[in-house]
């Protein structure tokens, strides 16, 4: 089947269903009748020579009114639930499904096809692709996926990337039966989430960190106010006594940018007990500086390639708020602050003939008392290589962190029970 034919078709069916202001939606009929109409003209013009007829010109029809009323080639990766992530480059079009692989869509796309799909998911949201915006990210698909677009003249052509979010429940018990973790993690983490301690979670991108932090979210107690603010929504994880909040960028009516600051900001005033923010890149970590004077904790993902370098990382994005507060100073407030980095890593394994993806917690770390300008870390759990469990290294976190843990663990459980595996609370 041409995919010049099948693009000179669908545009000029396209410009008429506009022409005509027929809603896709409810003009099925009618959008029919257009689509029907272009292919025949098509048909019409190459048997006077103009291009090569169709071969079976009910299949265009249908490919076309497809692309027209739902989401052409997309329909079916839309519906799939085992699907994480699509990937469109231009007229290419790949996706990663359950297992980790990467597959490519068997039928032809073209670039003005896939982009009017990007601009179909759009209209749905308050944002816009074009060139005065040629940068976009939003929840599509009823809230389901996160949209990352760009489009020329920021890149070469169309470049986006369809995240669909895992709306199962993560907990941590089911990241111990993915073999994520051992148990013995799993339940210090479910411990330490039991107070009002602050996590950061780190990894490279895909590495599963929203799942863990989802998971870290359905281990808190079920009467502590948990805030999660983020850019883009990927959390959806119940929550009784709280809330979630999303940025908003600036919108064509110039209406208030809403940046992630300003939303760490307002939810420090609203009394809770530990702020979640989806993914730390910029100025909202100062913010989280303060979460220690209103006392509560904090949980965060960051983008890192280990345990220490986490720790960088968000005093880098701290330095990016401007604020004349040196750098030591700020180092020296999140060593008092956190109180565990639970890092993340993948990689590639043969599966089935293929290569899946693999994720797993292969690092956690206590920060201790600094004893210098520098952060001290202590690991906690440890492991050779991405693919072995991970091992206590036989450490206690720090004094005021272990004592706030026995503090609130169940009545006959011991801290040291929960890291050497002996006895596990109830994930």
């Amino acid at each position: 089947m041409s995919t010049t034919a099948y693009e000179t078709i669908r545009q000029a069916a396209v410009s008429t269903v506009e022409d005509l202001r027929l809603d896709p939606s409810i003009d099925c009929d009618e959008v029919r009748a257009v689509v029907t109409d272009a292919v025949e003209e098509y048909q019409r013009k190459a048997h006077l020579g103009h291009s090569r007829a169709l071969a079976d010109r009910n299949d265009m029809v249908e490919r076309v009114l497809s692309a027209i009323t739902d989401y052409g080639p997309f329909t079916e990766l839309f519906t799939r639930s085992d699907i994480e992530e699509i990937f469109i480059e231009g007229s290419r079009v790949s996706f990663i499904d359950g297992s980790g692989r990467l597959r490519g869509v068997t039928a032809p796309t073209t670039e003005p096809e896939n982009r009017h799909i990007v601009s179909r998911l759009l209209a749905e949201t308050d944002r816009h692709l074009d060139t005065a915006s040629p940068i976009v990210q939003a929840r599509v698909l009823g809230g389901t996926a996160r949209l990352t677009a760009v489009i020329p003249p920021v890149s070469d052509a169309l470049s986006a990337t369809l995240r669909r979010y895992a709306l199962r429940r993560q907990t941590l018990s089911s990241l111990v039966e993915l073999g994520s973790m051992t148990p013995a993690a799993a339940g210090f983490l479910w411990a330490l989430m039991q107070t009002n301690g602050s996590v950061l979670v780190s990894g490279p991108p895909g590495a599963g960190k929203t799942s863990l932090l989802s998971s870290l979210i359905a281990a808190s107690p079920a009467g502590s106010c948990i805030r999660c603010v983020e850019e883009v929504r990927e959390l959806f994880v119940p929550i009784i006594h709280g809330s979630y909040y999303e940025a908003r960028p600036p919108s064509m009516d110039d209406s208030r940018e809403v940046r992630l600051r300003d939303l760490v900001k307002v939810v420090l005033a609203m009394r809770p007990d530990r702020i979640i923010v989806g993914e730390v890149r910029g100025s909202e970590a100062f913010e989280l500086t303060r979460a220690s004077n209103a006392g509560c904790g904090f949980a965060c993902t960051v983008h890192a390639n280990s345990a220490r370098e986490a720790l960088s990382a968000i005093v880098n994005a701290a330095m990016m708020a401007g604020e004349n507060v040196a750098e030591p100073v700020v180092r020296k407030v999140f060593s008092s602050t956190l109180d565990v980095v639970v890092h993340l890593d993948r990689d590639q394994v043969p599966l089935d003939g293929a290569d899946g993806l693999r994720r797993q917690v292969v690092e956690i770390l206590a920060v201790v008392p600094a004893m210098g300008d520098d952060f001290s870390t202590e690991p906690l759990f440890e492991c050779d290589s991405i693919g072995d469990p991970l091992r206590w290294t036989g450490a206690l976190p720090p004094a005021h962190t272990t004592r706030m843990i026995e503090r609130s663990l169940p009545q006959n459980f011991a801290l040291r029970d929960i890291l050497e595996g002996r006895r596990l609370p109830p994930l």
